[in-house]
C-alpha cells in the first residue's frame, strides 16, 4: 500500500463578466485511457504560502492573468480529494477562492512541463453548460455553486 503524497492546495472559481467559469481540460499523462476531467485553475501551495497567495500565483501561472489576493473573495468551499496522478497517490486539502473579472484572453505560455503533459485544453463554461454536460467536472455540484455565488 502507497502513503499518498499530502497537500495543500488553493483553487479558483475564476468568472467572467458573463457569468461564465474558466476550467481546464486534463488527463493522466501516464494513464491516457483513463478519461478526462475539467477542472479549475489552481494547485498545489509552496511552503510558507498562504492559500490566499497559492490561489493567485497559480492563476497567473496557469492564465497569464494577474490577481492580487485582495481580489479573491472569501473561501467559497473546501474539500478533500485524494487522487493519483502520473503514478502518484495524493491526498489533497483544497480551498476555493471566488474572483470575478470582466473578461481575459487565457495564456498557458506559464505552464510548467508537468502541465504540458497533462492540461488537454481550456474554456469557459456557463452555468448551463455546467448542468447538461456529461463530462466529468471537478469539484462536483460546481454548477450550482457558481450560480448561487453569481445570482
Amino acid at each position: 500500500m502507497t502513503i499518498p503524497l499530502q497537500r495543500r492546495a488553493a483553487r479558483v472559481l475564476l468568472v467572467d463578466a458573463a457569468g461564465r467559469v474558466l476550467l481546464f481540460l486534463g488527463c493522466d499523462p501516464d494513464d491516457r485511457v483513463a478519461g478526462t476531467w475539467w477542472f479549475t485553475p489552481g494547485g498545489g501551495l509552496e511552503p510558507g504560502e498562504s492559500a490566499r497567495e497559492g490561489a493567485v500565483r497559480e492563476v497567473c501561472e496557469e492564465t497569464a492573468l494577474v490577481l492580487r489576493p485582495d481580489d479573491l473573495g472569501d473561501v467559497v468551499l473546501e474539500r478533500d480529494a485524494a487522487f493519483t496522478l502520473a503514478g502518484v497517490d495524493y491526498a489533497q486539502s483544497e480551498q476555493f477562492f471566488l474572483a470575478r473579472i470582466d473578461a481575459h484572453d487565457v495564456d498557458t505560455a506559464g505552464f510548467s512541463d508537468f502541465e504540458r503533459r497533462f492540461v488537454l485544453d481550456h474554456r469557459w463554461w456557463t452555468v448551463e453548460q455546467l448542468r447538461s454536460t456529461t463530462e466529468t467536472v471537478y469539484p462536483e455540484g460546481l454548477a450550482e455553486l457558481v450560480r448561487r455565488l453569481t445570482t
